[in-house]
C-alpha cells in the first residue's frame, strides 16, 4: 500500500515538469464540458460526472481522434487523497470508474498510451 502511494505520488510529481515551459491546460471548455490539456502530440478533455471519468482525445487541431487501440490512466486528487481510475476505449472516448464520486473539477494527471505505444500526460489544475 506504501509503495502504491509512492508510485502515485511519484507520477503526479513528474508531471509537473512537463508543463513547466508552456501552458497545460487551455482556458475554456472542450467539446463535451470538460477541460482541455496538452498531452504530447494531442489535446485532452477531461470529463468527470460522479465517479465515471472520460477522456477524448484530439489531435492538434482539435479533431476528435479514435480511442482504438489507446489506454490511459487519471491519477484525481479527491478529499486529499489520489484516486487512480484505469482507462478503456469505450465509443468515441476513454472511460474508467472511481472508487469515489470525484466531482466536477478534480485536480490530477491523465496518461495515454497510443496505438504505438508512445506515453504522454496530461495535468488538470
Amino acid at each position: 500500500m506504501l509503495f502504491q502511494r509512492f508510485l502515485t505520488a511519484g507520477a503526479l510529481a513528474l508531471a509537473l515538469p512537463l508543463c513547466a515551459h508552456r501552458a497545460c491546460a487551455h482556458e475554456g471548455t472542450g467539446h463535451h464540458g470538460g477541460r482541455l490539456a496538452e498531452a504530447g502530440p494531442y489535446h485532452i478533455e477531461l470529463v468527470t460526472k460522479d465517479k465515471t471519468v472520460e477522456v477524448i482525445i484530439y489531435d492538434a487541431k482539435e479533431k476528435a481522434v479514435s480511442p482504438a487501440g489507446f489506454k490511459g490512466t487519471a491519477i484525481l486528487v479527491v478529499g486529499g487523497k489520489p484516486a487512480r481510475v484505469v482507462l478503456a476505449p469505450a465509443e468515441a472516448r476513454l472511460t474508467g470508474e472511481a472508487g469515489v464520486p470525484l466531482g466536477p473539477n478534480p485536480k490530477g494527471v491523465v496518461q495515454i498510451t497510443g496505438p504505438d505505444g508512445a506515453a504522454a500526460s496530461g495535468k488538470f489544475n
